[in-house]
């Protein structure tokens, strides 16, 4: 069974070497037009899927694949969903434009819920989705004011508006669920307060409580990220960090990743009640400095969360780039899995003559990591 790309996250299934993960949205590029990128989706109709796989020495197994569907049956794709906000969707050559779907996921995250169903996180609304254990999505919860219209399944504004300030392509990218139930929802980057060039130079990423009791957000957490040199070093770009995954590891503490595409870092947070900002000033888009304009939140009131590394990825022999899960598989053992972005590269040159892909070698691997100490 190939499914391409299926690293976009990572979660135990319950049995040794068993393991859910998730597509994103499907096979999807940027090709340069007239000096204008344009997102493109050679395979518009592909349907995002929870998978389930076992991993046997070097051999990895798909052992369930459960296809996303709307209230419905209808197959939900992983295509842009509204004008002006996302970006327009082109066909494989950048040359036709294909239409918005208010149904479209660009599924990362994803845990299994109590109900025996599951919990995935979207870079589009952003949004967190309930999706019952066949895949069928029950609800869709997105940040205040997106009036998201047309989907064929419940759309309930249950997250701050702030969100509607995330970066194109940005959203929640992690997801972890904390003993007692509650959810983590990590968005990726820092929004874009008061403006794209604010975001893209700021260090200072939001982390979100969810309380699927409640189906509300119980708190807000603002996260620093290491400066990216540090991260990377190869890199110069601060707009190049991101959080791909958080994961609990036990009470209230979570391992989350800082990453560029070609370095990661795992640090280990405790999500104190003191640092918990939610509904305050920095839920305002009008405030000013924003959030993510404050060069030392410290200095400002903010109590940014606590961090500790655990391990640098770049370091430990044998890790892909592009790590996008992250499980805890015992006490001092991780497994990680990347995201091969389904053997496409970008730019005209991922199909040849014909309109076929030009595959780039690049699989999805499971590694399993030993932390120099026990969490």
């Amino acid at each position: 069974m190939d499914l391409g790309g299926i690293g976009s996250d990572i979660h135990p299934a319950g049995r040794k070497g068993e393991y859910w993960t998730v597509t994103d949205r499907g096979p999807n590029g940027q090709i340069k037009v007239d000096g204008t990128k344009r997102r493109t989706f050679p395979v518009p109709g592909f349907d995002p899927a929870i998978v389930r796989i076992k991993v046997s020495g070097d051999t990895v197994r798909v052992l369930r694949s459960i296809p996303l569907t709307t209230s419905s049956g209808k197959p939900v794709t992983g295509l842009s969903n509204q004008a002006e906000r996302d970006e327009a969707p082109y066909s494989y050559d950048a040359r036709t434009p294909l239409p918005f779907d208010p149904n479209g996921l660009d599924t990362e995250g994803v845990v299994p819920a109590a109900d025996g169903g599951f919990w995935l996180v979207d870079e589009y609304g952003p949004s967190l989705v309930h999706v019952s254990a066949r895949g069928k999505v029950l609800t869709r919860y997105v940040p205040e004011g997106l009036n998201l219209t047309g989907a064929d399944y419940t759309v309930v504004e249950a997250l701050p508006g702030v969100l509607l300030h995330r970066k194109v392509n940005r959203g929640f990218e992690g997801l972890a669920q904390l003993p007692g139930g509650d959810l983590v929802l990590a968005v990726q980057s820092p929004l874009s307060l008061p403006d794209k060039d604010a975001g893209e130079a700021s260090r200072t990423v939001r982390l979100l409580r969810f309380s699927p009791k409640k189906k509300a957000v119980t708190a807000e957490y603002a996260y620093r990220f290491d400066p990216v040199a540090v991260v990377d070093p190869s890199e110069d770009d601060t707009s190049e960090l991101k959080i791909s995954s958080v994961v609990a590891v036990g009470g209230e503490r979570l391992l989350v990743e800082e990453r560029t595409d070609k370095a990661a870092r795992l640090h280990l947070v405790r999500l104190d009640r003191e640092a918990d900002i939610l509904g305050g000033r920095w839920d305002d888009g009008a405030t000013s400095p924003s959030l993510e304009q404050l060069a030392d939140p410290a200095a400002a009131g903010v109590p940014a969360l606590s961090k500790r590394l655990v391990v640098d990825l770049g370091t430990v022999a044998g890790v892909p780039g592009k790590i996008e899960g992250v499980a805890l598989v015992n006490r001092d053992t991780l497994a990680l899995i990347n995201d091969n972005d389904f053997g496409m590269t970008d730019g005209a040159g991922a199909f040849d003559a014909q309109g076929r892909l030009i595959d780039s070698g690049i699989e999805t691997k499971v590694t399993y990591v030993r932390l120099p100490r026990g969490l």
